[in-house]
């Protein structure tokens, strides 16, 4: 009984893999640091770095299976999974598929993903529906984007507060909206060398050119989501972060390759919280200008 379920459920992902195929139109990549290799490193304990020179991915393992998260855009799965075996793992023992929020250049190869390895694929139930229509669900764009990314179907949608759990890792979910309705954050704890390490995978609170923070129709508490994401991101204290872009978390200044081994050039409270209040203030600002301009 089991395993026609599971053949049924491999039909279905097919399925809707060809009908991404068949209406598909992906976005072109403008930004070449987008799909520039770069090489995989271990950033602390069991937590690896596998994206490209930008577009964070993460590979949490365990004894059970591994944790992935984040695709980059879709001409970036065959160089995640040479990354991954450049590690010593296999891409099929992905056994979760997640992703800090749902635009195309962090997600748009994770239904690839899924159908080369039946990982279960979790999301916050937020953003559930943009994975699901490919990328046209998209608050922005009141008559819908179009088929962007191929659509990837949630096993598990996801709340604040819940647990991702795999051979001994358990992940808590962190609701941080604004940028989409259910960019996630990721914390855990890693114990490596005699230390524990709190260590938080942060969606940040950047605003896209095209958000209008003080009137947005297919987001009208947008303002107010992105204030609360803020707080909550103040009482985080990791003491190692990262992010959904190389980019935003300075991976570049603290790390060449070819370095040694060492969690602690990780280490960066300081850096983490003066993120934060970047982002918070660049918010202020530009919602202060923006509800100016829409009482003129």
């Amino acid at each position: 009984m089991k395993s026609r379920s599971l053949i049924a459920g491999a039909l279905v992902l097919a399925a809707i893999g060809l009908g991404a195929q068949t209406d598909l139109q992906p976005l072109t990549v403008t930004n070449e640091d987008w799909e520039r290799p770069f090489a995989p490193l271990r950033i602390v304990g069991n937590l690896y770095y596998v994206g490209t020179y930008d577009l964070a991915s993460f590979l949490i393992t365990t004894p059970e299976g591994h944790i992935l998260i984040n695709s980059g855009v879709a001409s970036s799965v065959p160089m995640i999974r040479s990354n991954i075996e450049r590690l010593g793992f296999d891409m099929a023992d992905v056994k979760i598929i997640t992703t800090t929020h749902a635009h195309w250049d962090h997600v748009a190869g994770l239904g690839e993903i899924k159908r080369l390895t039946g990982a279960q694929m979790q999301a916050h139930a937020a953003d559930a529906v943009l994975l699901e229509s490919g990328g046209n669900d998209d608050y922005r764009y009141s008559e819908g984007r179009g088929l962007i990314f191929e659509p990837v179907a949630v096993d598990r949608q996801l709340t604040n507060g819940d647990t991702i759990e795999l051979g001994g890792v358990e992940l808590t979910v962190h609701h941080h909206p604004g940028h989409t309705k259910g960019a996630t954050s990721f914390s855990f704890t890693v114990e490596e060398g005699g230390r524990s390490y709190d260590v938080l995978i942060a969606n940040m609170g950047s605003v896209n050119a095209s958000v209008n923070l003080a009137h947005m129709p297919g987001y009208p508490n947008i303002a107010e989501d992105y204030a609360a994401t803020f707080a909550s991101q103040k009482r985080l204290t990791p003491d190692i972060w990262t992010a959904s872009h190389a980019g935003q978390f300075g991976l570049h200044e603290k790390y060449t390759p070819g370095d040694t081994y060492d969690p602690d050039r990780f280490v960066d409270p300081e850096g983490y919280r003066a993120k934060v209040e970047e982002y918070e203030r660049l918010y202020i600002e530009r919602l202060a200008r923006e509800r100016a301009e829409l009482a003129q």
